[in-house]
Formats: C-alpha cells, sequence, structure tokens
C-alpha cells in the first residue's frame, strides 16, 4: 500500500513559533507534572490550545504532544505513556485507539533530494482510524493513514497505509494477519 497524503511543504510562522513555546511552558509546568488520574484537566489544556479532543479521550502526562492545534482524539482514544506525538501536520486518533507507550507519530520528514541545508521540512497528516492498536515504541512516518481496526505489532516502522482490520509488525511493518472484525453495540 503506498501513503494515503502526499507530502507538502510545511509553513512556519512567526504566530506559529510563538504558539508553540506558549504550549512549551504550558506542557512542562501544567500539563507534565500533573496526576495521572487527570485526564480532564489535559483534556482541558490540550482544547485551549486547540486541540479536538473528545470528552473521555485519555491523554497522558508524559506523552508529548508538539502542536495540539494539530491533534484529534475521538471518543475513548488513548495516547499512553511516553508517546512524541510530533503533529506539525494534523494527526487523528479514531474512536476508542490506543497508542501505546513510546511510539513516535511523526507527521514530518526532510526533503533529501534538496541540496539546501537545513533541508525543506515536508510534512502530511497521520489518521489512526476507529478500534486500532498502535503498540509499544512503533515508528510512524507522515502522510500514514492505519485503518480501521488494525494492529500495528510492537517496535514497527510504519512508512505505508496499514488495511483495515489487519495486523502488521515489522521494520518496514508489513502484513501478518487478518483481524476478525467485530461491531460495537
Amino acid at each position: 500500500m503506498r501513503r494515503s497524503f502526499p507530502l507538502a511543504p510545511a509553513r512556519v510562522t512567526t504566530t506559529n513559533r510563538w504558539l508553540r513555546f506558549a504550549w512549551g511552558l504550558a506542557w512542562a509546568v501544567l500539563y507534565r507534572p500533573s496526576p495521572r488520574s487527570a485526564h480532564a484537566w489535559r483534556r482541558c489544556l490540550l482544547r485551549l490550545f486547540g486541540a479536538a479532543v473528545a470528552a473521555d479521550a485519555i491523554p497522558y502526562p508524559s506523552a508529548k504532544i508538539w502542536a495540539p492545534w494539530n491533534l484529534t482524539m475521538h471518543d475513548g482514544s488513548c495516547l499512553a505513556d511516553y508517546v512524541d506525538c510530533y503533529c506539525v501536520a494534523p494527526i487523528t486518533l479514531g474512536s476508542r485507539s490506543t497508542v501505546s507507550q513510546y511510539t513516535y507519530l511523526c507527521s514530518a520528514t526532510h526533503d533529501y533530494r534538496d541540496p539546501r541545508m537545513p533541508m525543506p521540512l515536508l510534512v502530511a497528516p497521520i489518521v489512526i482510524g476507529a478500534d486500532c492498536w498502535v503498540a509499544a515504541d512503533v515508528f510512524v512516518g507522515p502522510g500514514v493513514e492505519i485503518g480501521e481496526g488494525a494492529v500495528v505489532g510492537a517496535r514497527s516502522t510504519v512508512i505505508h497505509d496499514v488495511a483495515a482490520w489487519t495486523l502488521v509488525a515489522g521494520s518496514p511493518a508489513v502484513w501478518r494477519a487478518d483481524r476478525p472484525r467485530f461491531v460495537r453495540s
């Protein structure tokens, strides 16, 4: 499978830099030291900085979020401990999806074909569908869509789309098995 979303040049503005500075302070002083069970407090902080976060989403205190205004967490979704959510472009977590500890969601890369240094930044959104599980220590690259009900095995590298209701694993992640479909009542 290919990527769902093409890479595009990043637009970094002065306003964006000031917002990231303000968020960095808020994250360090108010978000990160919050008690582990204070999910409502962290949801509130994320919303103050423009995130679209459902009332029962679970953002853990050690989850590092680069730009909350580019984050969408649907109902019951979870960013576990030490997830690095580098949301230069939008990152969306579908309903009831879990991103496990130490995972890196990376919505940006550099244009290696450009001779300028530093190389220009390219961005593309990441979409994780409903009822997905991204296991521990996974890298998800820019422009990737993980289909509904998919499972990504621990320590995998996901650089292409993942089909719905499949299990993928490895570096790069490849199909390992189909997952039984289920319907929530």
